[in-house]
């Protein structure tokens, strides 16, 4: 069994048709919803937010049976996880592709998680301190996307749980926890 680091590649990465997109509709529905999972669990697993359509991305090819996703089998494949609303396209150009392997509201929940693990009811950090912090090390805010992290915490504004403050710069924006 193949593998990244520490993801472990399922047996499908091993089987060219896999990396040519299928003709047959039913095949081609199977293909999609297989590569939609292991994106997202790659991303999961490795923390990635981001993934270029025209830039080297592991999981796009293999070397062992020489096979490589075409940039059209790689925008299917994305296209199908921004239709679900799991992934968004970063720029117009649909070359760039923001990863959303937990949605906003699940992250949005982590953070309350977070704020309530560590006591941090009635506090202010800043944003940069979540990210990467000493309490946020070993979770799943850890290094977590800026852009993920700053709408998970306006969804949490919007329902009066936290209150975002300007910096002068971006690293120091704050955010007061409600209790």
């Amino acid at each position: 069994m193949q593998r990244f680091g520490d993801f472990k590649l399922p047996n499908f990465f091993n089987y060219p048709p896999y990396f040519t997109l299928q003709p047959v509709r039913e095949t081609r529905e199977k293909q999609v919803q297989l590569w939609k999972e292991l994106i997202l669990d790659y991303c999961r697993t490795l923390k990635v937010f981001t993934i270029g359509l025209e830039e080297d991305f592991p999981l796009f090819s293999n070397p062992e049976i020489q096979r490589t996703l075409t940039h059209e089998a790689r925008e299917v494949f994305l296209s199908a996880l921004v239709s679900e609303g799991r992934a968004e396209w970063i720029n117009k150009g649909h070359k760039k592709c923001l990863i959303l392997w937990m949605r906003i509201q699940d992250w949005a929940d982590c953070v309350l998680r977070f704020v309530r693990d560590n006591g941090l009811e009635d506090s202010v950090m800043t944003v940069e301190d979540i990210r990467s912090g000493i309490e946020s090390r070993g979770t799943e805010l850890e290094g977590i996307d800026r852009t993920v992290l700053m709408r998970a915490l306006k969804l949490l504004e919007q329902k009066g749980k936290v209150a975002i403050f300007k910096g002068t710069s971006a690293d120091d924006e704050g955010v007061k926890f409600s209790a």
